[in-house]
């Protein structure tokens, strides 16, 4: 092998990537009926029906990724009279395009996600649709489903509603431009000061958006902060994976999206229409989390109780703001995976625990997401008066069949992640490494490096680990195929 032929990681890791998706149980190829489904729409659906609102001439802006070509909302925010604001949300009409059991929809329906490996993105629908047809484009006519809600100076929601519209994209923005412009440490993007009033909009919106984060955080939501990583290729090598943090501008997206979700699951059950939502329940850990919250100096509630575990975050956050992140690791990892459920009339559900709310349906990104475009059924069925186009024996199908791959989903994009890092540990080998414990179970116990940010192996086990747990290790093996990195503690021979 040339040296030439080391270096193609990214061809390297696609290889990869398309094996474990398979191996994990979901299709990294479209099947030749979608294709043939796919060449017979020609265009976006537009509709002249009088229950459409024609909200084009709105400030409508996205926000996003800076390569993100799959735009799933838009947002616009006013002053209303009484001081309150109207914030409004549109979320692109997939359903219009993509029909129930259509060769699409059902392709969709068995991955059930977008998978976002570090090489390659397994899109859940073509990119004919998500990036075109049924993407929000920039200066694009597109109908919309909109979440209007009424927020009063406190940040309180005063009341809301959902319908139809068509809609167009004034501005495609990107996080990090936005974020460093909010902040004061970039300039402010030509895309904004060429749209008159968009500057004025997007500083109210990221007001508005401070203020539900600080009534959700009041109520207990969780002030976690992960770290994300994103990798660096100059050409198709592999250079580095970087931490790819959260900023100002995600922040107002996050918050505007967790209120439209609740929005959406109060609309459904007022319709008295079944609902998808996505919950956290209380932590089985909580005993753990008592533990390292000790640790920091701090005491919490025998029993789980999310504003107390709230105000420890804040005051740990203000305390040690470099190892915050890595706290979060930890409290994540024990407060357990989230699950898609399906609630009928009358009954009750838990909420989200780590997001402090009772309502919570994920709704605003049906381009990625099967259950979101679930939900858009759901609400269109709402909005003409009609029965719920599921079953609820197929919405629980659905939530257990949604639950699985969105978890094997996150399973191939982890193990991808620990290849491409193994391709840049590989040379290190024999090298010593801070690390934190983010696992230990009889499966084994998995560490995290500071630099770069990902999963390993820890050999040797070490039955009195706990997860949070800071230490020195070593790097024994990796290998790229199989995107296994080992350890040891540095002090102690194998």
């Amino acid at each position: 092998m040339t040296k030439s032929d080391e270096r193609q990681h990214r061809q390297i890791l696609k290889k990869i990537a398309h094996r474990v998706m398979i191996e994990r149980g979901l299709i990294p190829d479209y099947p030749m009926q979608v294709l043939d489904q796919l060449n017979k729409i020609l265009g976006p659906v537009k509709s002249d029906e009088e229950s459409v609102h024609d909200l084009r001439n709105l400030l409508w802006c996205s926000i996003d990724n800076d390569d993100s070509l799959d735009l799933d909302q838009l947002t616009v925010a006013e002053v209303n009279s009484d001081g309150s604001a109207k914030l409004l949300i549109a979320i692109a009409d997939v359903d219009a395009v993509v029909k129930k059991h259509s060769a699409i929809d059902d392709y969709a329906g068995q991955n059930t996600t977008s998978v976002y490996t570090v090489a390659q993105t397994f899109a859940m629908l073509p990119e004919k649709l998500s990036t075109d047809i049924t993407s929000l484009n920039y200066n694009s006519d597109r109908m919309a489903i909109v979440i209007e809600m009424i927020i009063s100076s406190e940040g309180l929601l005063q009341r809301s509603d959902i319908y139809r519209a068509m809609v167009r994209n004034k501005a495609k923005l990107a996080y990090n431009s936005v974020a460093g412009w909010l902040d004061g440490k970039g300039p402010i993007p030509n895309v904004i000061t060429s749209v008159i009033g968009l500057e004025e909009n997007l500083r109210f919106q990221d007001n508005l958006a401070r203020k539900l984060k600080l009534l959700r955080h009041m109520n207990g939501a969780l002030d976690l902060e992960t770290i994300e990583v994103r990798p660096i290729f100059i050409g198709d090598e592999l250079k580095d994976l970087q931490p790819d943090l959260s900023n100002r501008a995600k922040n107002i997206i996050e918050d505007f999206m967790i209120a439209a979700n609740g929005v959406t699951a109060r609309y459904l059950e007022s319709k008295q229409l079944p609902s998808f939502r996505r919950v956290v329940q209380i932590p089985k850990r909580w005993d753990r989390i008592i533990e390292i919250a000790a640790e920091w100096g701090s005491t919490l509630p025998k029993f789980p109780d999310s504003k107390a575990l709230e105000q420890f975050l804040v005051t740990a956050k203000a305390a040690d703001p470099l190892r915050f992140p890595d706290l979060s690791l930890s409290i994540i990892k024990l407060l357990g995976q989230g699950e898609y459920i399906a609630q009928f009339k009358g009954e009750s559900v838990s909420g989200h625990f780590g997001l402090a709310v009772k309502d919570y349906a994920h709704s605003t990104a049906p381009n990625r997401r099967f259950p979101d475009l679930i939900t858009q059924r759901l609400l269109k069925a709402a909005l003409i008066g009609s029965a719920s186009p599921y079953s609820n024996d197929e919405l629980e199908e659905l939530a257990i069949q949604c639950t699985r791959q969105e978890d094997e989903a996150k399973k191939v994009e982890r193990q991808v992640l620990k290849s491409a890092a193994a391709i840049l540990l590989k040379p290190m080998i024999g090298e010593k490494f801070d690390a934190i414990v983010t696992g230990a179970s009889e499966k084994g116990t998995w560490v995290r490096l500071m630099h770069p940010p990902v999963e390993g192996k820890l050999r040797g086990g070490f039955k009195d680990i706990e997860v949070g747990q800071k230490l020195m290790v070593k790097l024994i093996s990796v290998d790229i195929e199989r995107g296994y990195i080992d350890f040891k503690k540095a002090d102690f021979n194998i």
